[in-house]
């Protein structure tokens, strides 16, 4: 795991690979719990039945929810030293190029 001591640190690491996180699957039931959270309940998220005929063929996480778990992610991969107050300055360009199926683990499908 990666330690950023101070700011320069940061900004020195800008374009570097920091590491890889765990696999996390996306159970039916994270999914529906984010839907309840949000208010997102479109069907092709919680209804696994008219999923199975959608375009995916089943169920799919919410775009927000895979960029909710950044935090959680990148806490196995780096940390800050010290005792800090982080907060969430934005993102830019931020794109969901290819669905989350239920069960899956990574973009590929394994």
């Amino acid at each position: 795991m990666r330690i950023f001591n101070n700011r320069q640190e940061i900004a020195d690491a800008a374009g570097q690979k920091l590491g890889v996180s765990e696999w996390v699957a996306i159970s039916q039931d994270r999914i529906d719990m984010f839907a309840d959270a949000t208010g997102d309940r479109q069907w092709i998220h919680i209804d696994t039945e008219r999923a199975a005929d959608g375009p995916f063929g089943v169920t799919v996480a919410h775009g927000y929810l895979t960029l909710s778990m950044l935090p959680f992610l990148g806490a196995q991969v780096f940390a800050f030293a010290g005792d800090v107050a982080r907060v969430n300055y934005g993102l830019n360009k931020v794109r969901f190029v290819s669905p989350v199926r239920v069960g899956q683990r990574s973009a590929t499908g394994s």
